[in-house]
C-alpha cells in the first residue's frame, strides 16, 4: 500500500479567486539549474546575478503570466539556483478578452503548471519536481513580510532551506 501524501492545498479554497499568492517551485533534487557559478554571486544584489539559460528560461515564463492571463500580474519574484518564488495577483475574473468574451480565471496550479511545461518544452527536458508549495496572502503585513523575503533571498542564500553547495555537486 503506497503512503498517503499530505495535500498541497488547502481543502475547499478556490485557488482562481482574487487574491495574492506567494509560490515556491523547486527544482528536482534541488539542482541548481538557474544561476551561472552559483559560490560566487551568494552574497550579491539579485540585479547583478547572471542567470543561466534554464534561468532565462524560467524567467521568460514569469514574466508571460499576464501575456497568457491577463487578470493575473507577478508583483514580486526572485529566481535562486535551485528554486524560485512569485508573489501573484488574481484580479477580477469578469474581464473580456478583444473579442468581448468573459474570461474565467485560472487558477494556481493551472499557472504553475503552464509555467513548468513552457520551461520544459524550452530546454528540452523537465527540471522540476512534481508540485510546488503555494501560501495565501492574507494581509498587508504577510504580503510585506514575504516581499522582504523574497528581495533578500540571494543575500542569504547560503543560509536558505534549499542552499546546496554546487562545489560539492560537482
Amino acid at each position: 500500500m503506497l503512503p498517503t501524501r499530505k495535500p498541497n492545498r488547502l481543502n475547499g479554497f478556490d485557488y482562481s479567486s482574487n487574491g495574492a499568492y506567494f509560490i515556491t517551485i523547486c527544482t528536482q533534487n534541488r539542482q541548481n539549474y538557474f544561476w551561472d557559478n552559483v559560490g560566487a554571486h551568494s552574497v550579491r544584489p539579485w540585479k547583478s546575478i547572471h542567470l543561466t539559460e534554464y534561468g532565462k528560461a524560467v524567467e521568460k515564463s514569469i514574466l508571460n503570466i499576464s501575456v497568457y492571463h491577463p487578470n493575473v500580474w507577478v508583483d514580486n519574484y526572485v529566481i535562486m539556483p535551485n528554486h524560485i518564488h512569485i508573489i501573484l495577483f488574481i484580479g477580477d475574473s469578469e474581464m473580456c478578452d478583444k473579442s468581448g468574451r468573459t474570461m474565467c480565471a485560472p487558477t494556481i496550479s493551472l499557472i504553475v503548471k503552464q509555467m513548468k511545461e513552457y520551461v520544459t518544452k524550452t530546454i528540452g527536458f523537465s527540471i522540476w519536481q512534481k508540485s510546488f508549495h503555494d501560501h495565501i496572502i492574507r494581509n498587508k503585513k504577510s504580503y510585506e513580510e514575504i516581499s522582504s523575503y523574497i528581495d533578500n533571498n540571494p543575500i542569504t542564500w547560503e543560509q536558505d532551506c534549499f542552499y546546496t553547495n554546487s562545489q560539492e555537486e560537482s
